[in-house]
C-alpha cells in the first residue's frame, strides 16, 4: 500500500511539471508564419512622438528600409534574429493614417499602418474589471501562472523523491 502511495505521488508531481511546462509553451509569444512583416509600436501614436519599427526579410542579416509619410525614411537594423528601428513622428504630423512600408534588399515589400493623433493621448483607459487597460496582459498572466505550476511541481517531486528515499531506509524489513 505504501509503494503506491508513493508512486502516485511522483505520478501526480510528474503530470503537474509536464502541464506547467505545456502552459509555458501555450503562453509564449506566436511565432511569425511568414519571413516578411514590418510592425510599429505603438499603433496609434501622437503627433510629435516615437514609434519603434520590428521587421522581418528573407535575410535578417542585412539592414532594409521603412518609409512613411508619417515620419520619412528609416533603416532598420539586425538585432537578435529580426531588424529592429525607431522614427520620430514630427509634431506637425496631421492626424491620419498611415501607410507603413517595408523595401527588404532582395525588393520584396510589404506594410502596415500607422495611426497619428493630434492633441494629448490618454496613456491608459478606465481600470473597468478583468481585461481593462490597467491589468496584465492575459499573455503575461499565462506565463506567470505556468512558472507557478513549474515551480509547484518541482517542489512536489523533491518533496515525493524525499519520502520515497527517507521511507525506504526506516522502514526496511518492517511489513505492513
Amino acid at each position: 500500500m505504501m509503494c503506491w502511495r508513493r508512486r502516485s505521488s511522483a505520478l501526480l508531481a510528474l503530470f503537474v511539471m509536464i502541464a506547467g511546462v505545456g502552459g509555458m509553451l501555450l503562453a509564449a509569444a506566436p511565432a511569425w508564419a511568414a519571413d516578411l512583416f514590418v510592425e510599429v509600436d505603438p499603433s496609434t501614436v501622437q503627433a510629435g512622438g516615437q514609434v519603434n519599427i520590428r521587421a522581418s526579410c528573407n535575410d535578417n542579416m542585412l539592414p532594409a528600409t521603412v518609409e512613411s509619410a508619417a515620419f520619412g525614411t528609416v533603416t532598420v537594423q539586425p538585432q537578435n534574429g529580426v531588424l529592429m528601428g525607431a522614427a520620430m513622428v514630427p509634431a506637425t504630423t496631421r492626424s491620419d493614417n498611415y501607410r507603413v512600408r517595408l523595401t527588404c534588399p532582395d525588393g520584396r515589400t510589404t506594410t502596415t499602418r500607422l495611426n497619428v493623433v493630434a492633441g494629448a493621448m490618454p496613456s491608459r483607459g478606465p481600470a473597468a474589471g478583468f481585461g481593462g487597460a490597467g491589468g496584465q496582459s492575459p499573455g503575461s498572466l499565462l506565463l506567470t501562472g505556468g512558472l507557478a505550476t513549474v515551480v509547484a511541481g518541482t517542489v512536489l517531486g523533491i518533496s515525493a523523491y524525499r519520502r520515497r528515499a527517507a521511507g525506504g531506509t526506516a522502514g526496511a524489513g518492517v511489513r505492513h
